[in-house]
């Protein structure tokens, strides 16, 4: 797998879709970033960047979701992480699917988490791109996620990326007696 380095912005700049499309950034470049396959041994840091935003470790969760996605069992799997002086302050993790409802293969994206001390620097764009990059390679052409309505943080990020409401509207319905 490639990985792809860029530099995190001492300055917060806006997410904008011009950066995706690999035009450089403008603003004074300090720290190397790399965004790469997570490894085990990343998995230390990815606990603590979700324990800061979601207030409790969940090493479990963690352990489980990078043997699913992070193995390299699946083939259409992809777990990515960006790396800055060599600590991992960021991740991305999604899967190429096409049997959702007769749609064709579309990259879906399951979680994307910055941490919270480098936000706004272009962490998010640089792991949202390279996961683009990734479904693209694979013949994808669509990117679709689900996130709840009140997670304006992450709705924000998505929609100045250029994602829009889609075609499939999730329903749901409590099963408790």
């Amino acid at each position: 797998m490639n990985s792809r380095t860029t530099s995190l912005s001492e300055t917060p700049r806006p997410a904008k879709a011009a950066a995706r499309r690999g035009r450089p950034q403008s603003t004074p470049q300090t720290h190397p970033v790399e965004v790469r396959a997570a490894r085990r041994a990343d998995l230390k840091e990815i606990v603590a960047i979700d324990a800061a935003i979601v207030g409790e470790e969940r090493r479990a969760y963690w352990l489980q979701v990078f043997r699913r996605y992070g193995s390299g069992e699946h083939r259409d799997s992809r777990f990515l992480v960006a790396v800055a002086e060599g600590t991992v302050i960021g991740l991305i993790i999604g899967e190429v699917r096409d049997w959702e409802f007769g749609s064709p293969p579309c990259g879906w994206i399951f979680a994307i988490e910055v941490d919270p001390a480098v936000r706004q620097r272009g962490v998010g764009v640089l792991l949202l791109d390279a996961i683009a990059a990734q479904f693209r390679r694979a013949g994808v052409h669509t990117i679709r996620t689900v996130l709840e309505r009140e997670n304006t943080l992450i709705l924000s990020f998505f929609r100045s990326q250029g994602m829009v409401a889609g075609p499939l509207l999730s329903l749901e319905m409590e099963i408790d007696n």
